[in-house]
């Protein structure tokens, strides 16, 4: 038997009537002790149209043996500014790619960049990407055609089936403070930020960094078939 997160959250905040108890507040790296949503309001994620459940994604993604399978979220700025980032995080080596988003982060603002991202991968890197059923991502199937990318969505409330986008994700905080303008961030800058986190060792990789160990498969994968 699992205990989702979302049972444990319930079961704390419900004992103490909509806020935590003051002494286990008191632990809390954030000190608050009302739960805030994840999603600010109209941005509740519903099922979307054609979608492929995670379920349905093959073994080699969940193993990282090979690259080229991606995770991706938006990481929200400030209500105000109505802004977001999107990020792309490669599952086998932890290489970064950020999405700039000028003007909204609806569903064509957020085709449009990934597409324009991906164009920038050999093709061999671009086998998948798995997301979560956020609404930015309702057109998947033009996505999918563009790229040749299989798209796969997590399952409700599961952001541990995009672990290495989380992860990353509180990374780039550091660069990215919550509660302020993400558009100020233009795509130089952005890709000045992906290039300072693909430049960190990582003990993963024996202190290799992301870009080292990309580096390092394509040339073992070129190689491998007979190209210079």
């Amino acid at each position: 038997m699992w205990v989702s997160a979302e049972t444990i959250y319930q079961s704390l905040y419900v004992q103490a009537r909509g806020g935590l108890k003051r002494e286990l507040t008191a632990y809390l790296r954030t000190g608050r002790s009302v739960r805030k949503p994840r999603r600010r309001e109209g941005e509740r994620r519903g099922r979307i149209p054609g979608m492929v459940s995670i379920s349905e994604r093959p073994p080699e993604v969940e193993d990282q043996a090979v690259p080229g399978h991606w995770e991706g979220d938006l990481i929200l700025g400030s209500v105000a500014s109505a802004s977001a980032v999107g990020t792309l995080v490669e599952r086998t080596t932890g290489f970064v790619m950020l999405l700039h988003l000028p003007e909204n982060h609806g569903a064509l603002a957020v085709q449009e960049a990934l597409v324009a991202k991906m164009a920038t991968l050999p093709e061999q890197l671009r086998l998948s990407l798995t997301w979560d059923q956020g609404n930015e991502m309702a057109n998947h199937a033009q996505i999918a055609e563009a790229t040749g990318l299989e798209i796969y969505f997590c399952d409700p409330h599961s952001p541990w089936q995009r672990g290495s986008n989380e992860n990353t994700n509180g990374l780039l905080r550091q660069y990215l403070p919550k509660g302020s303008d993400l558009s100020f961030y233009g795509p130089g800058m952005l890709d000045n930020i992906a290039a300072e986190l693909n430049s960190r060792p990582r003990k993963r990789h024996s202190f290799q960094t992301p870009a080292e160990v990309l580096d390092q498969l394509l040339s073992e994968a070129a190689t491998n078939h007979g190209v210079a």
